[in-house]
């Protein structure tokens, strides 16, 4: 029996539909719209843009709020919706699929000048514009995006997604050098660089920088959370993000699915508010498993580098910091401590060594990740590119990518294991330190398996990668002896709500 109750928005189902470019679902777009300062809905002169539409979403939720804002002023429903329509709500779609879905949202046609749009435009766009573009290739890239010609030059039939937004120099020129009030939305995430595999560099980046050069008074955004820590195409942008008084307003989800339910997001994801006229620190609200944190803070804590994302971490920080010990990171090498992951000149080729069965005269272990795991087995001495003072010495391995997913608690890291004398690793693992005894590296590991450790790790860690930077919080210690967690949450002082919050966060290494 069919229940005729049942009424679903349209734009809830759409919002499930892709990883690649997430569609935005109402609540969600209503949680961001909550950020902006109400009264900009009370005025009929506030202009909005939704400059990377794709369901129309936010656009549709602007319009309600408009209507419900303006009634006392223009009573007339037509007449005050022919204004919002035509005079403070735009957008431009990122492809053609998704500008007809935009204007079927805020139109109720997919022509604004169709027989059942509910204002009448003289264009079939209206105020939702979409215009096909295309890349501009640049030595094999495009200038404006960083788009592969190799993976986007497929001709005038197929879609480049060559995105209208970010595709010009000029983006005022979209609609006349229009002054907005408010640039608002959820802009594509990444696109394939046709490189190994799945391989993909990020662009949200770029929606947002362009945004800024329209100087809104208001710009909220939602983004992928890898930001945080840098990295492919990141750095700039994320030292132009961390020290920005003017953004005012961090909502974080570790876990993206708490966001976008369905969707899963490596490193989580965000909302933002950042207020032209407007500098202060920022108030950054972190979600997890449903329960919220907000702290006014600044986003890099003095003396850091790092922006912390979980608010009850701030303090435990703070009491590590105040001992002023050297940096774990010190002891962990970079990538690839061997030397047997190599970029061949003019070639994507990997050099990776002869790895045998049997040992051989000139044989030392080798510790790799192969068809079936974690594996051990033999290459030549000669085939280690560098390192090698750390060959004939004890040390840990631990490895190089470490990924989690859903709830909480972690383990953050890989386990680490002992190298011997006479072993080697491929750029499946980094190193940790040299000693002259097994003890000596057996009480290194102790103080890795910790909870404490490992949510210092995770601190820094926004990614699968576990590289030698992860490392930076993490204290060192004497390792004359093996450490536990009790006896690490003695020395730094930390009371029981501390020790709570590490352990909701951390489960035990076995």
């Amino acid at each position: 029996m069919v229940n005729s109750n049942y009424n679903p928005d349209v734009l809830n189902c759409i919002a499930n539909l892709s990883n690649d470019e997430v569609f935005t679902p109402p609540e969600l777009a209503n949680r961001v719209l909550d950020l902006l300062p109400q009264d900009l809905f009370k005025s009929p002169d506030t202009k909005f843009l939704d400059p990377f539409s794709k369901s129309g979403v936010f656009l549709r939720e602007i319009v309600k709020r408009l209507d419900r804002g303006l009634e006392s002023q223009m009573p007339d429903r037509q007449l005050r919706i022919d204004h919002i329509l035509h005079n403070q709500v735009f957008g431009i779609a990122i492809t053609e699929l998704t500008s007809y879905l935009s204007r079927r949202s805020v139109y109720c046609s997919k022509h604004a000048n169709g027989k059942y749009s509910v204002s009448r435009f003289n264009t079939e766009s209206g105020n939702i514009l979409y215009a096909n573009r295309s890349h501009t290739w640049e030595n094999g890239k495009c200038k404006y995006c960083g788009a592969s010609q190799a993976v986007y030059d497929r001709g005038s039939e197929a879609e480049q997604y060559a995105y209208m937004f970010i595709h010009t120099d000029n983006p005022k020129q979209f609609f006349g050098n229009m002054k907005f009030d408010v640039i608002v939305g959820n802009p594509p995430y990444q696109m394939e660089d046709g490189g190994h595999g799945a391989s993909a560099i990020p662009i949200y980046q770029l929606f947002v920088q362009q945004a800024k050069k329209l100087k809104p008074r208001y710009l909220t955004m939602i983004i992928p959370a890898r930001w945080y820590a840098g990295g492919r195409g990141l750095d700039d942008f994320r030292g132009e993000m961390l020290n920005d008084r003017h953004l005012t307003h961090i909502v974080d989800y570790f876990n993206s699915e708490e966001c976008f339910p369905g969707i899963d997001l490596s490193g989580g994801v965000c909302y933002f508010l950042w207020e032209r006229d407007r500098m202060n620190e920022c108030q950054v609200t972190s979600i997890l498993n449903g329960k919220a944190s907000t702290l006014q803070r600044p986003l890099l804590e003095k003396g850091n580098t790092t922006f912390v994302r979980f608010n009850y971490a701030i303090d435990i920080l703070n009491k590590i910091k105040k001992k002023k010990e050297q940096s774990f990171m010190d002891i962990v090498s970079a990538n690839d401590p061997f030397g047997y992951d190599v970029r061949v000149e003019n070639s994507m080729r990997r050099v990776k060594p002869t790895i045998v069965d049997k040992p051989s005269n000139d044989s030392v272990i080798i510790h790799y990740w192969g068809p079936k795991g974690k594996s051990v087995g033999y290459t030549k001495r000669s085939s280690v590119r560098r390192g090698h003072e750390k060959i004939d010495r004890i040390k840990v391995f631990i490895s190089r990518s470490y990924g989690e997913r859903g709830d909480f608690p972690y383990l953050v890291i890989g386990k680490p294991f002992i190298g011997d004398p006479g072993t080697v690793c491929t750029e499946t693992y980094v190193t940790v330190g040299l000693y002259d005894s097994l003890d000596h590296a057996n009480n290194v590991i102790s103080y890795m398996r910790t909870r404490f450790f490992r949510f210092l790790v995770m601190l820094k860690k926004n990614t699968q990668s576990a590289t030698q930077t992860v490392y930076q919080f993490v204290p060192m210690q004497d390792f004359s002896h093996p450490w536990t967690d009790e006896e690490l949450y003695k020395k730094y002082g930390f009371n029981e709500e501390d020790i709570a919050f590490i352990e909701s966060m951390i489960r035990p290494m076995e």
